[in-house]
Formats: C-alpha cells, sequence, structure tokens
C-alpha cells in the first residue's frame, strides 16, 4: 500500500499474525514430532494450519482494495495500475522460483520444483488487481460464482479426488513434469499443493478478500459479519459432498477459510482499528515479504550446509526432550525460530526499513 495512503493497523496486523503462522508451521525442530494442529490434514479435511495460506490469499485481496480502489475511484490511470501489479506480481512469481533454485541446489536430495507457494501469491495479485481495477462489484461476484462452480465441475468430470490421479494433479503433471512437489514412488505420477489449475479457487479466496476490503473501506460491519458467517456455513454444507481439500484448493475449501479469515478481520478491525488495542503482528505484516522469504532462504542454507540437525540437538533436543518430550522440543523450536525473525522485522521498523517487491 502506498505511503500516501492510510493504512489500516488491522489488516498490517492480521497479514503479520498470518506471516508468523507460516513460520511456525513450517519450521519445526523435528518433522517427526509435530503437534497435529501444526500439521496440514494428510489429504481430505482442514486443520488450523491449512488455514494459513488461505488466510493470506485474503489478505492480499483486501490489501488491493484499500490500496487501489481509492485510485480508481479518484480516476487513476487504470493502464498504470495494471502495469504496476503485474510487474509486482511477477516479481513475487521470479523470487519463488529463485527459491526453489537455490533449494535444488544447495539442499542434499532436493529435486527442482517449479510452482510454490509465492508463485502463487504473485498469481493471484495479479489476478485480484485486474479485476479491482477493471471491473465492478457484480462481475466481481459472478466470477466468484463461475470460479467456484466451474471448479467444482471440472474435478468432478476429472473423475477421482484421490492424491495423483485427480485431474488437477494429471493437469499439473503434464505441465510440469517431474519438477512438481511430489513424485508418487510407485506410480511414478506426481502432484503439487501449488501447481496451476489451483490457482483458479485461489483467486476466488483473493477476490473475497476484495470484497471484503470494500466493505472495510466502507466501515460495513454487518456486511463482514453476515458474510463471514454466510460463508462457513455455505462451505461446510458444500464439504458434505465437496470435502475441505487444501491440495485441491477445493471450492468448499476456499469458503470455510474465507469466512473464518473475514471474520478474523472484523474482530481485528474491531479491536485494533475501532478499540485502539495493540496492532500484535503488524512488524511481521509491513514486511511479510523479506519475512516469509527471509526464513525459508535462511531454511535451506542451514539445511544445506548440515547444521539445522545438530543447532537443533545442542540448543533444544538433547535438554527439553528428555524433561518434556519430542513434541515440546519441536514447537519449542519452531516458537524460537518466529521469535528470532521477529527481532528482525522489529529492528527494521524501528529503521523505517520496509522491502518491498
Amino acid at each position: 500500500m502506498s505511503t500516501a495512503l492510510r493504512r489500516l493497523a488491522s489488516v498490517d496486523a492480521l497479514r503479520g499474525c498470518t506471516v508468523a503462522l507460516m513460520l511456525l508451521v513450517n519450521d519445526p525442530g523435528d518433522w517427526d514430532h509435530v503437534y497435529w494442529p501444526l500439521e496440514h490434514a494428510q489429504w481430505h479435511g482442514c486443520t488450523p494450519t491449512d488455514l494459513v495460506f488461505p488466510f493470506f490469499l485474503f489478505v492480499v485481496g483486501v490489501s488491493i482494495a484499500l490500496a487501489v480502489g481509492p485510485r480508481v475511484e479518484q480516476g487513476g490511470d487504470k493502464g498504470l495500475l495494471m502495469r504496476a501489479a503485474l510487474m509486482r506480481g511477477l516479481r513475487i512469481l521470479l523470487l519463488g522460483v529463485a527459491i526453489n533454485l537455490l533449494a535444488w541446489w544447495i539442499m542434499p536430495q532436493a529435486h527442482l520444483r517449479f510452482p510454490g507457494v509465492l508463485q502463487r501469491i504473485g498469481v493471484c495479485f495479479a489476478g485480484a488487481a485486474a479485476f479491482a481495477i477493471y471491473t465492478r462489484p457484480r462481475l466481481q461476484w459472478i466470477t466468484i460464482a463461475v470460479l467456484l462452480l466451474g471448479y467444482w465441475v471440472l474435478l468432478l468430470a476429472g473423475g477421482s479426488l484421490e492424491p495423483f490421479v485427480n485431474i488437477v494433479s494429471r493437469t499439473d503433471f503434464a505441465v510440469f513434469g517431474r519438477t512438481v512437489y511430489q513424485i508418487d514412488p510407485v506410480s511414478g505420477l506426481g502432484h503439487d499443493p501449488e501447481g496451476l489449475l489451483g490457482c483458479l479457487p485461489s483467486l476466488a479466496t483473493s477476490l473475497l478478500g476484495v470484497r471484503a476490503g470494500q466493505w472495510l473501506r466502507e466501515k460495513n460491519i454487518k456486511a463482514l459479519a453476515l458474510s463471514g458467517i454466510a460463508w462457513l456455513l455455505l462451505g461446510f454444507a458444500w464439504s458434505l459432498v465437496f470435502p475441505f481439500n487444501k491440495n485441491l484448493w477445493s471450492s468448499s475449501f476456499v469458503l470455510w477459510t474465507a469466512g473464518w479469515a473475514t471474520l478474523a478481520l472484523l474482530l481485528f478491525h474491531v479491536l485494533i482499528d475501532q478499540r485502539g488495542w495493540p496492532a500484535i503482528g503488524r512488524r511481521f505484516g509491513v514486511n511479510a515479504v523479506a519475512a516469509y522469504a527471509g526464513s525459508e532462504l535462511m531454511q535451506i542454507l542451514l539445511l544445506g550446509l548440515g547444521i539445522l540437525e545438530p543447532f537443533y540437538q545442542y540448543t533444544f533436543g538433547r535438554w527439553i526432550t528428555p524433561v518434556a518430550g519430542p513434541y515440546v522440543a519441536s514447537v519449542a523450536f519452531a516458537v524460537a525460530f518466529v521469535a528470532f525473525w521477529w527481532v528482525i522485522v522489529y529492528a527494521m521498523d524501528r529503521k523505517k526499513i520496509y522491502l518491498k517487491l
């Protein structure tokens, strides 16, 4: 968001808390000992960890509504706004590819992967910005409905929803080959949770964020509350025939996670913007890409240099495990990892250093 525009501390705080949770769930000390709420669902289902990435994409949409919406209403050059959005989306995507290339080069036994989290963020940012710049709310709602219903029909037409053989996995494997996240050793088929077709319902997540962001601009508390409840109810009902599935980013998963994200946005707005509560997480929020990308690079280097395991054992595993068990030691390392990066973003914020792509 431009410094010329008024930032909402609640949005920065929600974005920052989401990034902090990303670091927490991505960086346990021991992947064999992780508490279930800090793990993704194996396939169908939705754990608290599965909410993290949809929350971030939702906040991407909210931020677009707050930053782009006023400029469009004031008669800003739509072509310039769109070019800026496309370039920013491309830079985010290329950063994700660069991190994957570094991991392939440095980490032992890592294979080359082209899709990824930052790549999907870049695509959804550019797509949601295009709709915010060039379309009216009615067309945005129609697009959300078409994306969710069309994606459901597409998966049904593709046959099974099971791993590797569903149409999403088959399409991603056909496009990216063995450069996807996971290869089944038995069948040789591949799957990627951040692949190509999954960008369609992910865009719907960001567009729901755009609409919520507009209500936030208008201080329409009632719309935020009612829509959050409505998305939860619709998502739950849809899950009875189209299960929650983060790997496929199922349509029911979109509504379910958007419902929780909308209510979280409302809660943060009321407590922080209206009642003046501290904006916990804001420092992560104003340097979100720096914190996420930096933590990924740090983890890659520690693994690639063979430092991570002995460091974890020396600092946490050897003395916590005998006293409290391996799960406590593992989560303690993750909490310390988040705290380390909080110190970094705190120092950056104090020095007014904000890294933007």
